[in-house]
């Protein structure tokens, strides 16, 4: 087109460009125009309004110039920013509208660059380069601009703060350089809110610690200038509250301080080089003691071994204390001790045998093993206790308390038990002084004609101490005294018993098993009481025979067999002599009881005779009183009487006066009731009558409400209608029947007629 119209060629023809498009807008063509040959409207659209802070992205399809003079070249793209109203050209493309991106308070948005580009800031961005924008409103994105992601700032608080590293060099928001690998914290000092830059990476979230007046920390590799002092240590002590700077950790956790009472103390260990006012030049290793009452803050050269507290000691408890500077181990009782620096509670250690006795024998359960071991010795009983570092023993006498010192230990006595005695049955840390007894069975005596006997004993005895100090180690000298006892003791009774018959050992058995023990004293020929053991001054004083039977089946039947008969023997002389002493005591007691019978007759007589002399007596008395009351009684009886009609005759009238006055009050009383009753009687009379009128006439109003007036009307007109009717079925205008007595009503002739033709029907 040139000047509204077509062009043409040499020929006359108009010319058409194959392919072209052409855009039209209304500013060039406000009129109505033609489509010529060849020409095809693709369509009618509205032009793009871009509003304000939108943009819309075009892209050129071709290289051409625009308006302005600036050469776009094919797959360029730029930007229309509104407010404005697009205009299309051939040579441009629309892409898309683009938003804004809105930044909120406390956000920022992190952009990268596609190309080579300049920023908003009118920096320079390489491709691929990354940066925020932080200015709060609408943003809207460059050509070159792709937004990565909407960074949230975080709140800094005065507990919280933030621990940050450099993922490269750079300056941060503060005007601070940051090196690469850098760390560091972002404070409420430093800002309220924190937003990442794109070089800088959370590494976590850091909490205050708070140290209040009576708590301390260690804080390692404490940062210095900006320089974290590795394998440093410092002491910070409370009130007080930080922030751990990167680098910087705790050594431990927050601990409280120490305070000590007077009784408390602290074993501590110099670590370093230490110098103080108090304790003077420590060196490492050394250790000493922190003693209270105080307030105890350990620096950083040293280190807290263990909190002691003063052991208090009653005057029967102990404790083994160690001195390791030394080795030398002593025990403390009696006192309330504190353990010095170069000392250690002891744990002694005893035999598993010695500890169950303990604790059967003692009644402890459990003991803590530095603690001293005491036991106390039951009365008449003796302990012998073993110090190995001396090589000595002592012997304790009960009743007492034994405290055993560091180096020794109990002495534990296997005796004897069980019957007949076997060895080691018993163990036992106290031996009894006696009397005591101990029983034994000898399985095997054999007389001079070989009767084989079966002996149980039982042995009285005691240990003999006149001096405890000198003479008391001996009772421990035999080691099993009650088997040796016992088997010295049957060796004797063996050989005493081998040298004579059944017989003679049958009847005499006690005499002869006390003489094999005791012996004979030659000056008086007699059995002497005791015998004495010189080696552990133990004392036999008695033997009692429990039991004897042979072991042969005939001697035993023979020997049961006379025992049988001296039973029967015995058996008969004892009733023989019961017989005649019952005689004997039969005829004292009837002697006794004939002289009784005699003295109570002549005591019953006297009382006889007596008892009729006040029979007499009574009865005159009686006689003479019986006169004189019955004289007296007359007199009164007639007074009585006469008292008696004179009250009579006024409680008769006083009572006919009540019982008129009584029936006056019931008839007036009947007489209110009946006529309370009568008048209560006919007010509900006429209350019935008037609600069953009322209910009458209602139930009329609601049952002539319910029919309704014109209901009435035709029930009303019913049966005069019903009667013409018929009347004029039958062809009779009306007719009367009467007789001289009952005249009919002509209204009421066709109801009687038709109920008198009805069962006619039927």
């Amino acid at each position: 087109m040139k000047d509204g119209e077509p062009v043409k060629d040499k020929y006359g023809s108009v010319k058409v460009k194959n392919g072209e498009q052409e855009i039209r807008i209304y500013k060039d063509y406000p009129e109505p125009f033609p489509l010529y040959p060849g020409e095809i409207l693709r369509k009618i659209d509205n032009l793009t309004v871009v509003p304000r802070d939108y943009a819309l992205k075009v892209r050129a399809n071709r290289t051409f110039t625009d308006s302005e003079g600036k050469k776009h070249e094919a797959g360029d793209e730029w930007l229309v920013k509104g407010p404005t109203i697009y205009v299309p050209k051939i040579e441009e493309d629309k892409i898309q509208l683009i938003k804004p991106i809105i930044i909120e308070q406390n956000k920022a948005i992190k952009l990268r660059a596609k190309f080579d580009c300049v920023d908003c800031y009118m920096s320079s961005r390489a491709a691929g380069e990354e940066w925020l924008v932080r200015e709060q409103g609408n943003y809207l994105p460059g050509i070159n601009e792709i937004l990565v992601e909407v960074v949230s700032a975080v709140i800094l608080t005065d507990y919280k703060a933030i621990h940050l590293t450099a993922t490269r060099t750079f300056v941060d928001v503060y005007g601070k350089e940051r090196k690469a690998g850098e760390e560091w914290l972002v404070t409420k000092e430093m800002a309220s809110t924190h937003i990442s830059d794109v070089y800088e990476k959370i590494v976590n979230e850091v909490n205050i610690l708070v140290l209040s007046s009576n708590e301390h920390c260690y804080l390692l590799n404490p940062l210095e200038n900006g320089i974290n002092q590795m394998g440093k240590k410092i002491l910070i002590k409370g009130p007080r509250a930080f922030f751990l700077n990167p680098g910087e950790q705790l050594d431990g956790s927050i601990s409280a301080n120490y305070i000590l009472s007077d009784d408390e103390a602290l074993l501590v260990k110099a670590v370093e080089n230490y110098k103080d006012e108090e304790v003077g030049v420590k060196l490492p290793g050394d250790f000493w003691m922190i003693k209270g009452p105080r307030n105890f803050i350990p620096p950083v050269e040293v280190v807290i071994i263990e909190k002691r507290s003063a052991i208090p000691l009653d005057s029967v408890e102990g404790i083994y204390v160690r001195n390791y500077t030394t080795g030398a181990i002593n025990s403390v009782i009696g006192k309330t001790y504190m353990l010095k620096a170069d000392e250690d509670l002891f744990d002694k250690e005893l035999p598993d045998v010695v500890v169950e006795l303990l604790n059967t024998e003692g009644g402890a359960k459990s003991r803590r093993l530095s603690s001293v071991v005491t036991y106390r010795v039951p009365y008449n009983s003796a302990v012998q206790i073993y110090d190995y570092k001396l090589k000595r023993s002592r012997v304790v006498f009960g009743p007492e308390l034994v405290m055993l010192n560091p180096d020794e230990q109990f002495t534990v006595n296997y005796l004897s038990g069980s019957t007949p005695k076997v060895p080691g049955r018993v163990k036992t840390l106290h031996v009894s002084l006696g009397p005591a007894f101990t029983t034994d069975k000898i399985l095997q005596i054999e007389t001079s004609d070989h009767a084989r006997l079966e002996i149980q004993l039982s042995y009285n005895w005691r240990f003999q101490i006149e001096d405890q100090e000198k003479d008391g180690y001996k009772m421990f000298n035999v080691r099993d005294f009650i088997g040796d006892m016992c088997s010295s003791m049957a060796s004797r009774i063996r050989a005493t018993v081998a040298s004579i018959p059944f017989d003679q050992f049958h009847k005499s058995s006690v005499r002869t098993i006390r003489k094999a023990i005791f012996g004979i004293d030659p000056s008086t020929n007699k059995v002497v009481n005791e015998v004495h053991i010189p080696e552990n001054n133990l004392v036999v004083f008695n033997v009692d025979i429990q039991s004897s039977e042979p072991m042969d089946k005939r001697t035993k039947e023979s020997l049961q067999k006379t025992v049988t008969q001296a039973i029967e023997i015995t058996t008969k002389m004892q009733e023989q002599e019961a017989r005649r002493q019952a005689d004997k005591i039969r005829q004292e007691e009837m002697g006794k009881l004939e002289c009784l019978i005699l003295e109570n007759e002549a005591t019953v007589e006297e009382a006889k005779r007596e008892l009729l002399l006040l029979k007499a007596e009574s009865d005159f008395i009686k006689s003479k009183g019986q006169a004189t009351a019955e004289a007296k009684a007359n007199a009164e009886a007639a007074e009585i009487l006469a008292k008696a009609e004179v009250v009579s005759a006024d409680l008769r009238a006083q009572a006919n006066k009540v019982r008129e006055m009584a029936s006056i009050e019931h008839k007036n009383s009947m007489n209110v009731v009946q006529l309370e009753y009568k008048k209560s009687l006919n007010e509900l009379t006429i209350k019935k009558a008037q609600e069953l009128a009322e209910i009458e006439s209602g139930k009329f109003k609601k049952i002539m409400e319910s029919i309704g007036q014109e209901t009435l009307v035709n029930i009303a007109k019913a049966g005069p209608e019903m009667q013409s009717q018929m009347l004029n079925s039958l062809g009779l205008q009306g007719y009367m029947l009467m007789d001289s007595k009952n005249p009919i009503n002509l209204f009421t002739a066709a109801s009687g007629m038709v109920s008198a033709k009805e069962p006619a029907q039927e």
